[in-house]
């Protein structure tokens, strides 16, 4: 099934379709899919076979742009730029931000 991304209450009548998405995401060999590009500053994590939310983290400003992901010392990161967007009439800010993997 679909699932909406992320709020996006701008037009009520179009509340079940979530937020624009201005970036793209990626996917890890585990099984989870990341996105980060929408309006309310939100990083996701969504599991591969079923697309549900699995985890959330707030960032200072809304990232329009895709995650990447890298290997340290055998631990996988997942790291985004937010930088918010002035297209998009969202805050603008200059954050890297990474989160380790669980092992």
């Amino acid at each position: 099934g679909q699932v909406p991304f992320g709020p996006f209450s701008l037009f009520k009548s179009f509340s079940e379709w979530g937020s624009p998405v201005l970036g793209g995401p990626i996917a890890t060999a585990g099984g989870l899919i990341f996105m980060a590009a929408t309006m309310d500053a939100t990083f996701r994590a969504f599991d591969i076979e079923t697309g549900k939310d699995i985890w959330e983290a707030k960032m200072p400003v809304p990232a329009m742009a895709v995650p990447m992901t890298y290997m340290h010392n055998g631990r996988q990161y997942v790291v985004i730029a937010a930088g918010g967007s002035t297209l998009a009439g969202t805050e603008l800010g200059d954050s890297i931000i990474a989160f380790a993997l669980p092992e």
